[in-house]
């Protein structure tokens, strides 16, 4: 069906950014900047005299002026009371406290949105907004994503919505109506994909070289830092779980762990899957992975080498492994996530450069070896 912001002359779609206080300024802004650009700048991607494909709002429970998460206020242009109707409705990322998602708090919004959602309206979240979208029960059974620091907290508050943290972009619902984004900056994607989807593809590439915006087209994988589960409440687990932490790249690290619980083989893997959602050789496999990225990130050393500290006598295995977990070679790895020259301050980085002496990596352990097919 096409849609009305398409057609020439028709009205721009009404585009309504939900702003609580427990929203982050920063998403809730840029959200705001990029998608009333059309407005407010000379024509980025479509023709002059061309009517603008979206008005923006800030809109919330009341209008006026409102403190987000960070203290910073915003003004909200309209209350939802006085909004019958809207096409795009966006959550910004929200901060969770110590406390986690409170449930129930907002109510009248919960209403509001899914009233909007009987209307036809797209709901889009950014990062953790989709906290607050669960709430009105039309996620339930639904793919999403949030950010991966959240997951867990997600997973146990709604765990009714499959959620796939390492997803950067998740679009869902029976008219393609659901839409979430994963970890932070992924809003980029979110605005990218709805300017693609409702002022064509012309449009959001000449947004995104405008603002320098990123598709992030390698998944959420590369970033996501691994932690092993610790609220699992079995001790002997936990004893393998803290010698691992500085033992991951011995010769033999399953052999270790048995000698640390005192557990027969069968039992202890049953038991430690059980506990942390990985076997053991899957959890070895991750913490060697982990301690390669931060040897790529800030060391020059090579990725045979950082392969054999890590543990892995093949580097064809560890090079085939890290690309499983990471979504990216470990060369690829190194450019996207090291800190470039002109970034850092002048000494270290000639230090740093081939020929120099390159920064050690702290809290890396003495290299060991293990044959690559037995992890």
């Amino acid at each position: 069906m096409l849609n009305r912001a398409t057609v020439a002359g028709s009205e721009p779609l009404h585009v309504s950014i939900l702003a609580i206080p427990e929203a982050v300024v920063s998403t809730l802004s840029g959200i705001f900047d990029v998608m009333n650009a059309f407005a407010i700048l000379p024509p980025p991607g479509n023709a002059p005299g061309q009517a603008p494909p979206f008005r923006v709002e800030i809109v919330g429970l009341q209008p006026g002026p409102l403190q987000l998460a960070s203290g910073v206020p915003t003004s909200v242009h309209r209350g939802i009371a006085s909004l019958e109707a809207t096409d795009i409705v966006i959550v910004p990322s929200v901060l969770l406290g110590p406390d986690g998602w409170q449930k129930g708090r907002h109510p009248e919004l919960v209403e509001w949105l899914r009233a909007m959602h009987g209307r036809g309206a797209l709901l889009c979240s950014a990062c953790s907004g989709v906290f607050l979208l669960a709430e009105t029960g039309l996620f339930d059974g639904m793919d999403a994503t949030v950010h991966f620091g959240y997951a867990r907290a997600f997973a146990a508050a709604y765990p009714a919505v499959p959620i796939h943290p390492e997803r950067v972009l998740v679009v869902a619902g029976r008219r393609e109506e659901l839409i979430t984004s994963g970890a932070s900056m992924t809003w980029h994607d979110l605005v990218l994909y709805l300017i693609a989807r409702h002022a064509g593809a012309t449009a959001a590439q000449a947004m995104a070289r405008f603002f320098a915006l990123q598709w992030h087209q390698d998944g959420l994988a590369p970033y996501i830092v691994f932690e092993g589960r610790s609220d699992h409440g079995d001790r002997a687990v936990q004893a393998a779980q803290d010698w691992l932490a500085t033992h991951f790249s011995v010769a033999d690290p399953l052999q270790g762990m048995l000698r640390q619980t005192g557990l027969t083989e069968r039992t202890f893997k049953r038991r430690f899957t059980g506990a942390t959602g990985l076997s053991p050789i899957a959890y070895v496999q991750r913490l060697r992975v982990e301690d390669a990225k931060r040897r790529l990130e800030r060391t020059e050393a090579s990725v045979d080498e950082i392969s054999w500290k890590v543990g892995y006598e093949e580097p064809a295995f560890f090079r085939r492994l890290f690309r499983r977990l990471t979504g990216l070679a470990p060369g690829a790895y190194r450019r996207r996530f090291r800190i470039p020259d002109y970034a850092r301050p002048r000494q270290e980085a000639q230090e740093d450069r081939p020929g120099g002496k390159p920064a050690m990596t702290a809290g890396v352990m003495a290299p060991g070896k293990i044959r690559a097919g037995r992890t």
